[in-house]
């Protein structure tokens, strides 16, 4: 009796872990909308993509501060809003949100499992988050776009800019 519960604890247990570890690259490979691939020279409208905020996951909790000691801060899903693909380094890049002037955040992870972190919120005297920064090296990024307050729904585009 033992020796048949054990075999069928066995065979579930690896079950699990088959099906945990199968899933695991997809999740990793999503977003919640659509995603950018970029290489130098890159049109202007091939780095804008649109989407919408709404979630309660703090970003925060990602990272409370980036590189710079900028406080990441709003709220987002947990699953990452946009993933850019940079095919090259770039030496300046921007970032912007516009959601017709909301007060918006923005964390930007990567490239890949590096634990480079961007954050940023009002830009100028505009609310709209954006990130401006040197040496973004060619792999893949996890963008958040985030509010203020929990659950608040702003639709946004995202436009990534090269200097």
């Amino acid at each position: 009796m033992l020796v048949h519960t054990l075999r069928r604890f066995k065979s579930r247990a690896t079950l699990v872990l088959l099906t945990a570890l199968s899933a695991t690259p997809v999740l990793a490979q999503t977003a919640n909308f659509a995603s950018l691939t970029l290489s130098q020279g890159f049109s202007p409208s091939d780095g804008v993509v649109s989407g919408f905020t709404g979630g309660s996951y703090s970003l925060a909790a990602i990272s409370n501060s980036d590189r710079q000691n900028n406080r990441c801060i709003g709220f987002a899903s947990p699953t990452p809003d946009h993933i850019m693909v940079l095919e090259r380094d770039f030496p300046k890049l921007t970032v912007q949100v516009n959601s017709g002037g909301s007060d918006t955040t923005l964390l930007i992870k990567g490239p890949g499992n590096e634990n480079t972190i961007r954050c940023g919120d009002d830009t100028g005297s505009n609310k709209d988050a954006s990130i401006s920064d040197t040496n973004w090296k060619a792999g893949r990024y996890s963008i958040w776009v985030g509010t203020f307050e929990e659950g608040v729904r702003r639709d946004y585009s995202l436009s990534v800019e090269q200097e």
